[in-house]
């Protein structure tokens, strides 16, 4: 979709302007384009400390990505959820601590391999469970702590779409710059032909045309989308919240998971007979 959307502006813009009957060569101007593409660059590099930054080069390809949590990943997530759960009811605390060790070793995960290549929702689920079986925490300081590690793993998975944000909102001012600059060399030939001078004007006024249309056609668009992969991703951590502390509060498996449907939004929420169905497939 970012693809599309990328071509989209780029048709449009480039589009609307032939038929105006505009020639394209005067919009091509590699002096402004250095001026705003370095400008843009250092002050990227300015506002960004070197693991932002790199961050903000990983989360690049994301945009790109066809990765989403639909109805399936929750339905997988919810199902491994249940299982854990029904182990632990039958077998004790105790039953999974080799699971949640080495998951990447345990049978158990190994059922569930959308869920398992998630590292840091592995890490998620396998650290609060380390903590259900090493302490007798009461399930409201769990739901706490839970909350901590979701708002600071959400505010690390935004500090991308942020970083991406203030380069846009300074881009319309970096193609002011570039046009003044284009008008001080404009006024150094001031008294050259009317012809001369237009197409020097013209020149000055792509750095304000490319400011603009880098900052709300393609660099926001990238920022927001960003934030809103970050914020879907957020989802799955709410859900495996609810229903670990709604099972640690003493809710049986299929209750705690239940706890946890009702975190997802309703275009990717599975109905209640669809997650009845896969815990009961995960429990053959």
């Amino acid at each position: 979709m970012a693809i599309i959307g990328i071509i989209v502006v780029t048709v449009a813009v480039i589009g609307g302007f032939l038929m105006a009957k505009g020639n394209l060569s005067v919009l091509f101007h590699l002096s402004e384009i250095v001026t705003i593409g370095g400008t843009a660059i250092g002050a990227f590099i300015i506002a960004s400390p070197p693991k932002v930054a790199k961050h903000v080069v990983g989360s690049l390809a994301n945009i790109f990505s066809m990765k989403s949590h639909g109805k399936d990943h929750y339905v997988e997530l919810l199902s491994l959820l249940y299982k854990i759960f029904s182990k632990i009811r039958k077998e004790g605390l105790i039953s999974i601590e080799a699971d949640i060790e080495h998951p990447d070793k345990s049978a158990l995960f190994r059922r569930f391999p959308s869920v398992v290549k998630e590292k840091r929702l592995m890490n998620f689920i396998c650290d609060n469970l380390k903590v259900i079986v090493t302490t007798s925490i009461p399930p409201h300081e769990l739901d706490g702590l839970l909350d901590i590690e979701i708002d600071i793993g959400l505010h690390e998975a935004q500090l991308p779409s942020h970083a991406l944000s203030t380069v846009a909102d300074s881009l319309p001012g970096i193609g002011i710059v570039a046009a003044v600059l284009g008008i001080v060399i404009t006024m150094g030939k001031i008294n050259e032909p009317p012809e001369i001078l237009g197409a020097s004007i013209g020149a000055a006024l792509v750095g304000t045309f490319l400011g603009i249309l880098l900052c709300y056609g393609f660099v926001g668009p990238m920022a927001a989308n960003l934030n809103y992969k970050a914020k879907e991703e957020e989802v799955s951590f709410h859900v495996i919240k609810l229903a670990i502390v709604a099972f640690v509060g003493g809710s049986a498996p299929q209750i705690a998971v239940e706890f946890g449907r009702r975190a997802i939004p309703d275009h990717d929420k599975p109905s209640f007979s669809e997650l009845e169905k896969a815990v009961r497939a995960a429990s053959k």
